[in-house]
């Protein structure tokens, strides 16, 4: 089926500034085990018929310190506003069942946890964002601050499946805590971009 989808995507984990797997799942990350989440908000998409816009996830993930040998544990939570169509969209989207840059990743998970249905808050605002799922998870991000001392610090041209070419380097802090995932920071590595995902008939 071809899908399309437009939006902000924002993460922090438990590393140092710059999480060394953002760069590549071959390079070690800082700890034993990478702890983390992403931040999904749909402002335009569609799956098929299905309207995505308006509708906001999260996949939490607890991976080894070298990615790329994969065992990771993820959990996908759903805004529980979506309809019963929008769910199973979001769903295989981030999955990576309906293809696209998901897929990708889809290959390094050994545990897939229930997704859950639950009211999502995200704060976009010019440079920082918010997370807040109650009783689950507290995060935000702030940028850092550029040489200019007035813009914000980038990677540019930086290839990644999920995330565009241009991304905005931050520092995060979360409290997860799914009842299979935790997930604590303070100030550690944190990124966000404006994605464009897209899977066309075969």
């Amino acid at each position: 089926m071809a899908w399309w989808v437009r939006g902000l995507l924002f993460e922090n984990c438990n590393c140092q500034i710059v999480c060394p797997g953002h760069v590549h799942f071959d390079q070690l990350c800082t700890h034993e085990r990478c702890l983390g989440y992403w931040g999904i908000a749909m402002h335009e998409g569609r799956f098929g018929d299905v309207d995505l816009a308006g509708r906001a996830a999260v996949v939490a993930y607890d991976s080894p310190q070298h990615m790329i040998d994969g065992g990771w544990t993820q959990r996908l939570i759903i805004d529980e506003s979506a309809t019963p169509a929008q769910r199973d969209a979001v769903e295989a989207i981030l999955n990576g069942d309906a293809g696209g840059p998901w897929a990708v990743l889809a290959r390094f998970v050994g545990r897939r946890v229930e997704t859950r249905y639950l009211p999502i808050q995200i704060v976009d605002d010019a440079k920082s964002k918010a997370l807040r799922i109650g009783g689950v998870v507290e995060a935000s991000l702030e940028a850092l601050r550029g040489r200019d001392r007035a813009g914000v610090v980038t990677f540019e041209n930086m290839f990644n499946q999920i995330h565009a070419p241009s991304q905005v380097i931050a520092r995060g802090s979360t409290a997860y805590d799914d009842g299979e995932i935790r997930v604590t920071t303070q100030g550690t590595h944190g990124l966000y971009s404006q994605f464009e995902w897209t899977v066309t008939d075969a």
